[in-house]
């Protein structure tokens, strides 16, 4: 009788949805892990050749969007690539006079199932619409 031998847990990776622009997907995976990403590895991750993936960072840098530092791993010379933290302007928080209820609330919610949220987005178009 042969044993079989078990199967090892998969560890789970955050998964980022491709979409039709590589610059795009590469910004929210660099912003998607605070800690930032290499460059050496970004490119695995996007599906594309290092070269693009060098153009992509390229365009990311010059827009302001994200930093490049240089880095030693295994000593080979990479970039540890983070994103920028963008200001927020208080008009962006604003519903004509409502406030976004996120601020201040402790609920820990699914940000799509918020209803208060929902509430607030819906006050915000509604102005959005009525200044059009």
């Amino acid at each position: 009788m042969v044993k079989k031998a078990a199967k090892k847990p998969v560890e789970e990776e955050e998964v980022i949805p491709v979409s039709a622009d590589p610059l795009e997907d590469g910004l929210k995976l660099i912003q998607s892990k605070p800690e930032g990403v290499l460059q050496s590895e970004l490119w695995k991750e996007l599906g594309v050749d290092s070269r693009k993936c060098s153009r992509i960072v390229k365009r990311l840098e010059e827009s302001g969007l994200i930093d490049r530092i240089e880095f030693k791993k295994d000593g080979i010379k990479t970039y540890l690539l983070k994103a920028r933290q963008m200001p927020v302007y208080p008009n962006d928080l604003l519903a004509g006079d409502e406030l976004i209820p996120c601020i201040g609330c402790e609920l820990e919610c699914i940000v799509e199932e918020c209803h208060p949220l929902m509430d607030w987005m819906y006050q915000l178009a509604i102005v959005q619409h009525t200044e059009d």
